[in-house]
């Protein structure tokens, strides 16, 4: 199989582009490539080029874009995952699963319930780490593009955000079993797949009643039957129920 790195600098046949120093790295110690080897390269924005390694030296690979690829075909369906920042390494595995299943971007929100704040993402650099993950996730599916990962917001801000917006489909809220009428199970959505929506997935200690009260009023609020599942599998299964009803696989 021909090796493939991501490259943002990748975008004319012919151009002669520099690896990002990670990438380089894996194709000089990794896999021991060497002046003239193919490979593939991917710009994260849907380029996709075939190359050729033309020089390889300390800390540097530099590839000649030989000719451009047809990348894999994004969901017809663009949806941002407003996912509740998990506690630990929970969160990384969530971005890595939702961009492989093809999600158009990753937007991280902290609740109520959260136990981290805005502030304390921002120290740590978590949305940086997540970005490497993604470009991982991105590569490992064959996906030319990487989905950004928004800057975090507080959930209040997420549906101030969503209120203003006039998105083609609305705003899917996945709230557990037990919160009060006028939820609608997954499998009640019959509505043609919409453009673009947003999918909104809480944190491990579920939502409150004012996160619940604020969501209704923007979105529609959907269970997945009658089953409470882990945070950090939620976000997945209802991923993968949204792309099979609208007949994304």
């Amino acid at each position: 199989m021909t090796a493939r790195f991501y490259t943002p600098d990748a975008h004319r046949v012919g151009d002669l582009v520099d690896l990002p120093p990670d990438e380089a790295a894996h194709l000089a110690r990794v896999l021991r490539l060497t002046a003239g080897s193919a490979v593939r390269l991917f710009n994260g924005v849907g380029g996709e080029f075939e190359g050729v390694v033309d020089a390889v030296s300390k800390g540097r690979a530099a590839v000649r874009l030989t000719g451009a690829r047809e990348p894999v075909a994004e969901p017809r369906v663009a949806v941002t995952l407003a996912q509740a920042v998990l506690k630990g390494d929970k969160m990384d595995d969530v971005v890595r699963d939702a961009v492989m299943m093809g999600v158009a971007a990753v937007q991280p929100v902290v609740t109520a319930r959260s136990e981290v704040t805005l502030a304390a993402l921002r120290r740590g650099g978590r949305r940086e780490r997540w970005h490497r993950i993604a470009v991982s996730a991105a590569k490992q599916s064959g996906r030319a593009t990487v989905p950004p990962i928004l800057e975090p917001c507080a959930f209040s801000d997420l549906t101030t955000a969503l209120a203003q917006m006039a998105l083609p489909g609305p705003a899917a809220m996945f709230v557990e079993p037990s919160a009060d009428e006028g939820t609608l199970a997954l499998s009640d959505l019959s509505d043609p797949p919409p453009r673009e929506t947003t999918v909104i997935v809480g944190p491990e200690g579920g939502w409150d009643a004012e996160e619940l009260a604020r969501g209704a009023a923007v979105c529609r609020m959907v269970t997945l039957g009658r089953r409470t599942l882990r945070a950090d599998a939620m976000a997945i299964v209802a991923l993968a129920a949204l792309f099979a009803i609208w007949k994304e696989y």
